[in-house]
């Protein structure tokens, strides 16, 4: 009988330990600003993430070669496809790099998932097609608000491209 007791009093003893241990954890709370319906609009996962690839444009093999309208051409075929993409929410954010010496030129996050849907559009510029540039792609897991910056960009941009 006293083993029994011992027993019950160590159960016991354990369960209050366990009941405690458990209360001290922190719980879940949340975001009393969430927004559900942005939320699912942006591709967003419970933290308010959401897969991207980062396209960084380089120096490619012909940018000294394609000069006068040929390159004016690329460049214009650049920033229409650009504003394409955005408009179509496949381009959160692009933009140049300053100087530096890795031969960065400029970058693209684009909102896809996989390396593979990245290369098909980024091949659509004209830029990357004719060997201005090339590009490498990196995975990137940011936040979904990125999604807002073409409609937030177009409200204060006094000029476009």
């Amino acid at each position: 009988m006293r083993h029994l007791s011992i027993m019950i009093i160590a159960a016991g003893v354990l369960l209050a330990i366990a009941a405690g241990s458990s209360a001290q954890t922190p719980e879940t709370k949340v975001n009393p600003k969430y927004d559900a319906e942005l939320a699912k609009k942006l591709g967003a996962d419970d933290i308010g993430m959401r897969q991207y690839v980062l396209a960084i444009l380089k120096t490619g093999p012909n940018d000294a070669i394609v000069k006068g309208d040929e390159r004016k051409k690329a460049f214009e075929g650049h920033f229409a496809n650009m504003t394409r993409l955005a408009n179509e929410g496949k381009l959160a954010i692009a933009g140049p790099f300053g100087s530096n010496d890795k031969t960065f030129r400029g970058l693209f996050i684009l909102a896809v998932t996989t390396i593979d849907e990245a290369k098909a559009l980024a091949e659509t510029d004209p830029s990357i097609k004719s060997g201005i540039f090339i590009v490498d792609y990196v995975p990137w897991y940011g936040s979904a608000a990125l999604m807002q910056v073409t409609e937030t960009h177009s409200k204060i941009a006094k000029k476009s491209l």
